[in-house]
């Protein structure tokens, strides 16, 4: 199993990292992507990279960061040339729900996210909150740019992953998918195609049943992918197979 998403530099995991990597190994993890929020947070996330084989990172100002830090498209490129295990740009996009960031700006980080991704064809990962439109409008503007694009813990709408199926993009779920009132999106990774999914723990947040409330870890993932493999109707084998290729071709092709 892959873990394609994760904030090892957040606690409760950052103070008990050995412990966390073992127990997540123990599920059978053999990768977790930890993932930048912040130019601070990437300072952390080029240190985690090189603790253990098994962890990867990425650069990128998330959207609620995106006042505060201000990151340029050359400087996101500079750093992927300097770091080989930092393998995606993000978590980057749009959040209209707590608007802890101006719209203009969050658009404008947005904007050299996708262009590092172009100029670089490293996967661009992608948080959209209360922005379906905008991020679609947004997306679609270089869709003939064939960016790589991984729509991180995937809460949208059917028909906003019907749009984004246009683009190619992949969709990742999260312990979301595990709760009660989740009805309508676990029905939606049930339409989206096997070769565009991907698992993720976003931890330490959003920890799935039957362990939702506490803060969330990589070993979680292991719940994620059961519910997931009952959702789409295979084995559990079958998913944990599909979406480690899947974050393989995404990643490493």
């Amino acid at each position: 199993m892959i873990d394609s998403h994760c904030h090892l530099d957040h606690e409760p995991l950052l103070s008990d990292l050995t412990n966390v990597l073992q127990r997540s190994k123990d599920v059978g993890v053999e990768k977790l992507l930890t993932i930048s929020t912040s130019l601070e947070s990437f300072s952390r996330v080029k240190e985690l990279v090189n603790r253990d084989e098994m962890i990867y990172g990425t650069i990128g100002i998330h959207p609620h960061e995106s006042s505060k830090n201000i990151i340029t498209a050359k400087e996101i490129i500079d750093n992927l040339k300097n770091n080989k295990k930092i393998i995606g740009i993000g978590e980057t996009g749009l959040d209209f729900y707590y608007n802890n960031s101006e719209k203009d700006k969050q658009i404008a980080s947005f904007k050299e996210h996708i262009e590092a991704s172009i100029k670089t064809n490293v996967p661009l990962i992608v948080h959209s909150r209360n922005a379906e439109d905008e991020t679609f409008e947004i997306l679609n503007q270089f869709k003939d740019e064939n960016i790589k694009i991984l729509m991180h813990c995937f809460t949208g709408s059917k028909e906003f992953s019907e749009k984004l199926l246009s683009l190619n993009c992949y969709f990742s779920a999260s312990g979301i998918i595990t709760f009660k009132n989740s009805v309508d999106l676990q029905e939606t990774f049930k339409s989206i195609p096997n070769e565009n999914i991907l698992i993720e723990t976003d931890s330490p947040f959003l920890a799935p049943v039957p362990n939702r409330g506490k803060k969330n870890e990589p070993s979680f993932i292991n719940f994620t992918a059961t519910k997931l493999a009952e959702i789409k109707n295979i084995s559990k084998k079958e998913l944990i197979e599909l979406t480690t290729n899947n974050f393989n071709k995404l990643f490493f092709n």
